[in-house]
This record gives structure tokens, sequence and C-alpha cells, in this order.
């Protein structure tokens, strides 16, 4: 039975990996037939809380999608005003997106007033609970907003744990975040490289996304120091814009000498560049130093890349090691080892082979699925 249901979370025109998400899930649960909108921010971050150079994306407007800008997160009569059109419109379902405790009391608010209607149910996508970055108001804006929901789905099993924290009575369930498919289709690696200026028989890692400093960058790039992979003629493309001080990572490739194995693209990578770039390169690596799950990581799935990622949250859940890459510690030599076993052993195509089986289990129809499940619909 057809559904009315409203998204709320970051999309159009906010750029980033939650935008695409919220916007993809909004098609799936169209061609399910459902009616759907997405609310988004008319403000989201304050600039003073915002690392990079821009919120907004250059890529053209999704089509077949509703897109209302309407929330901001730091104007509470938004809050009340909002709520209380939502409230009215009486949809059947909610969907809030929750990533950081700063969007506690915007979206808790929404959440305790729409759910005066008796009718719609309210339920989450929590991609943190715990977020990477602490600041004292972690655990109260977190409280008000878990207490403002009737269910929860997480996508990884790490951030179920931390929500029994704060409740353990509502409906949750975990479902792993489903594949990225709306990057365009895979380029011939040839191609790819091309289109890149990179050596068509070279051999490419790639780091992709934002840099910040749990991600884990400055740990690669020390792997990378490794004489065993500069004699081996491995090169790293850092592809993704800075949200920690450059300098820091430059005084590592400095030290090290690394920059003829680097490639670097410091800027946000557009949706109509992405899929070039993971064409291009034989293994996406992820030396995470504290993650729950990523988006990246479902993105390499759909291009068939191998990956590597360290053994935090929720990583080793998605990739299962040795069969679709590697999961290591944060350990400079182990990453380097794994790095080397890679192309020393081509071990490239039976990963890929692997990952046309291992990346059935990331669709969409679950993640829509356990959604309705925890809501009660």
């Amino acid at each position: 039975m057809s559904k009315s249901i409203i998204i709320v979370g970051p999309a159009y025109p906010l750029r980033g990996g939650l935008a695409t998400y919220n916007q993809l899930l909004a098609t799936k649960l169209q061609e399910q037939g459902h009616s759907v909108r997405i609310v988004t921010f008319s403000l989201q971050y304050p600039n003073i809380l915002f690392p990079g150079k821009t919120q907004y994306s250059t890529d053209p407007k999704p089509e077949n999608i509703e897109i209302e800008v309407s929330l901001n997160s730091v104007n509470p009569l938004n809050w009340l005003s909002l709520g209380n059109t939502l409230r009215k419109e009486k949809p059947d379902l909610v969907i809030f997106r929750y990533w950081m405790p700063f969007m506690g009391p915007s979206l808790g608010t929404l959440g305790w007033i729409i759910r005066k209607n008796k009718h719609t149910k309210v339920v989450t996508i929590a991609d943190n609970i715990i977020p990477h970055e602490k600041r004292f108001f972690d655990t109260p804006f977190t409280k008000y907003f878990v207490n403002s929901c009737d269910g929860f789905v997480t996508m990884s099993e790490s951030v179920l744990e931390d929500l029994k924290q704060f409740d353990s009575t509502k409906p949750v369930a975990y479902n792993p975040h489903p594949m990225y498919e709306s990057f365009g289709p895979q380029l011939d690696k040839a191609d790819a490289r091309k289109k890149l200026g990179l050596a068509e028989n070279g051999k490419y890692l790639l780091f992709f996304g934002f840099i910040r400093k749990y991600k884990g960058l400055d740990i690669l790039l020390r792997a990378f120091a490794d004489k065993r992979i500069q004699e081996a003629g491995i090169k790293l493309i850092i592809a993704g814009e800075y949200y920690d001080k450059p300098e820091e990572y430059q005084a590592i490739i400095e030290e090290h000498g690394l920059e003829k194995a680097l490639v670097q693209a410091n800027d946000f990578i557009p949706d109509s560049e992405v899929s070039t770039y993971f064409s291009a390169a034989d293994m996406v690596v992820q030396t995470y130093k504290t993650a729950t799950q990523s988006g990246v990581t479902q993105i390499a799935y759909y291009y068939h890349n191998p990956m590597l990622v360290t053994d935090v949250g929720g990583l080793a859940e998605l990739v299962p090691h040795n069969k679709v890459g590697y999961v290591t510690s944060t350990d400079i030599k182990e990453i380097a080892d794994a790095i080397l076993d890679f192309y020393e052993n081509k071990r490239e195509a039976e990963f890929v082979e692997n990952i046309k089986t291992e990346r059935l289990r990331f669709t969409w129809e679950s993640m829509i699925a356990k959604l309705f499940e925890v809501g009660g619909l």
C-alpha cells in the first residue's frame, strides 16, 4: 500500500554523501509507489562549524524528486513552525537522518511536535550516535533527539550498541549502508586513467572523500613511506577536500619525499567525476582511526573496487578480509604489507570476482523494509 513519506535531512542544493544518500532513498521509495518529499536545510551549519569551502553543490538539481528547503538548524522558531506544518500534514512516515548531535535540538523538536498528531511514525537512519569528534553537548542533544523518535535503523552494529546507551526499549534494526548507484556507470580503467592524466599501466590506490583527522590519511601517507612501496612504483590518488589543516599532511609528504608518489585532487569531487576516480583505481584504501560505517565503501562496491580498511567500527562488517580486500589494524607496516600483497600476488581479479556476490547484500529494498519494520508500518 502506498504511503506518504517525508525524509528530513541534507539534500540538494547541499552537497555530500548524506545528500546523495537521501536523494537515492527518495528515488527508491518512489519506485515502490510511495509519495515522497525531502525537507532539507535552509541553513545546515553556521559557517563557524563548517570547515570546508562551501556547503553547496555545483551539480544539476536532481530530477523527479520534490525537495523543500525549509529547515534552519539554529532557529527554534523555525523548528516550531515547520514541526506544526508537518504535524498537520499527517504523513504516514517521517524519516530523519541523524549523523551528529548538533542536529539533535532541531530534529528532536520536529519529532516531538509531529508525533502529537497520533498518526505519523517517526524513524531515524542513524549514521552515528556517538560522534567521531566529541563536544560537550553531545550527550544531552542526542538524548533529546532519541526520545523524540519511534524507531531506528543503524548501518553498523557498533552504532546499534551505542544507541542502547540512550534507549533500549524502542524498535531498532541493523541494515548495512546500501550501495550507491547514482554516480554513473563504471568506465574502462584505461579510459578513466586517460581522463585523469594517469599512466595506463600504473599502480594506483584511491583515498576518497573529505579529509578529516579520523580518516587517517596521515597513517596511509606513513605507510607509503615504506621503501618497498616506493620501489614497486605504487601511487596514491588523494581525491577530496581538506577539512583539516593541509599543512599537517604536507609536512609528512615532505618528510618522506612522497611528492612523486601522490596524485592530489584536493577539491570537492562533484558527482559527475566520482565514477572516473573509482574506475581508475586498483583498490580503495580507508585507513580510518574511528568509524561506524562508510559511504565510500558502498561506492567502491558499485565500481567493483577491492578495498583495504582498518578494523574500526563497522568497516570490517562490510569488507570480508581476504575475500574482497583487506582488514588491517592501523599499524603502518601491516597496511604496507597488505598493499604489497595486493600487487605482488595479483589479488585484484580474485577480489573483483568475489565483490560481484558480496555486493548483493547491500540493497535499498532491504533498507526500506527495515525502516517500515521499526516504524510499525
